[in-house]
């Protein structure tokens, strides 16, 4: 797609939140939809013309790649949730992997391709979605803050085995994505949406990044960006989210892969994020979507009235912006019309009108 399009988005003042898996559940079958890709994607279809917009998310799964990965390697399915490496994976694995990602995808990742060709036949724009590889490799390593902590302090794979650990793990991590995001693109999908939330201060610390380590550039962005050069190949367009919790830093380097859209977590103040923003990159969120659930938490008065005031802030800072959540909005069984009120007291709350 042309940057063109996110940015006249953003000038008509788009709102959206990231619900498609509040669609999803209002199926009794929701579990069933996921390995369904026809309906999976009448699901995608019907979110985006739900909210309102042209764009088409799929759901938010951060275990579809977790799940390809470990059958690849002869995982038990009952065991994949839980599962982490007690060890190094060896240059066998690699090999197994490779085979395995030679084969059809599992179940749930041929649902999510089939999904994305739905939405290609519409007027939509079909989305994609995989994990980030170093939130990947999070998932499969027990303890991976040490071994990050001991690769930025020096010490290498060859020296440690948890470093050698977390290096073959971001290795199969960018395959597997790698190979995800293929099938989504030559189905249709148009964008990506890649979830990094584990790229924050709680794996990588600040003192690290100012102690002027590469750690963030070697197990962060290097792999990120072996997967934006085959969206680029491809012209396809990167959404990059993630909503931990970041120093400025962090935001800097993330823009060093140019995505058509950034979406950041509701710890970070976006019209202050924006002088480090490139303004060809929209800016999207961030309104605290997790805690949307409970009135306790926050209010649908108070959704509407922080949506005001990041409009006006973000239109002071100049910078293209979409208003939405910090993340996807999950169903929370019971709370569905606590919910809704939030979503819709940010959409409909806040228009041109009243900000003038």
């Amino acid at each position: 797609m042309r940057r063109d399009y996110y940015l006249d988005l953003a000038r008509q003042g788009l709102r959206m939140p990231i619900g498609t898996d509040l669609i999803l559940h209002e199926h009794e079958d929701a579990a069933a939809i996921l390995h369904d890709g026809q309906r999976l994607g009448q699901v995608f279809e019907s979110a985006a013309r739900r909210f309102h917009t042209p764009l088409a998310f799929p759901i938010m799964d951060l275990m579809v790649e977790k799940t390809d990965l470990l059958t690849g390697l002869g995982v038990a399915p009952d065991q994949i949730d839980t599962y982490h490496f007690d060890e190094c994976p060896d240059e066998e694995a690699v090999t197994r992997l490779e085979s395995h990602l030679s084969k059809p995808p599992v179940s749930r990742l041929r649902a999510q391709i089939e999904a994305i060709a739905h939405v290609a036949a519409t007027d939509l724009l079909p989305i994609g979605m995989a994990i980030g590889p170093f939130s990947l490799m999070t998932k499969l390593i027990a303890d991976p803050i040490t071994a990050v902590y001991l690769a930025a302090s020096g010490v290498s794979a060859a020296d440690d085995a948890e470093v050698a650990a977390v290096e073959r793990t971001l290795e199969l991590s960018v395959m597997v994505i790698l190979r995800s995001i293929q099938e989504q693109i030559e189905a249709g999908a148009k964008a990506i949406f890649i979830a990094e939330p584990a790229a924050n201060k709680a794996y990588i610390s600040p003192n690290q990044l100012e102690a002027d380590t590469n750690i963030f550039d070697r197990y962060v962005l290097s792999p990120n960006r072996r997967i934006k050069g085959l969206m680029d190949r491809h012209g396809v367009d990167l959404i990059f989210h993630c909503c931990g919790e970041l120093v400025d830093e962090m935001v800097v380097r993330f823009c060093t892969l140019d995505p058509a859209i950034l979406s950041l977590g509701s710890s970070r103040k976006l019209y202050e994020d924006a002088r480090f923003v490139p303004k060809s990159t929209v800016l999207y969120g961030n309104l605290p979507s997790k805690k949307f659930f409970s009135d306790d938490m926050i209010t649908a008065d108070q959704v509407r009235q922080q949506a005001g005031e990041l409009v006006r802030a973000m239109r002071q800072a100049g910078h293209p912006f979409i208003l939405g959540t910090e993340c996807d909005t999950l169903f929370v069984t019971g709370c569905q019309n606590t919910i809704a009120r939030k979503i819709q007291a940010f959409m409909k709350g806040t228009t041109v009108n009243d900000l003038n």
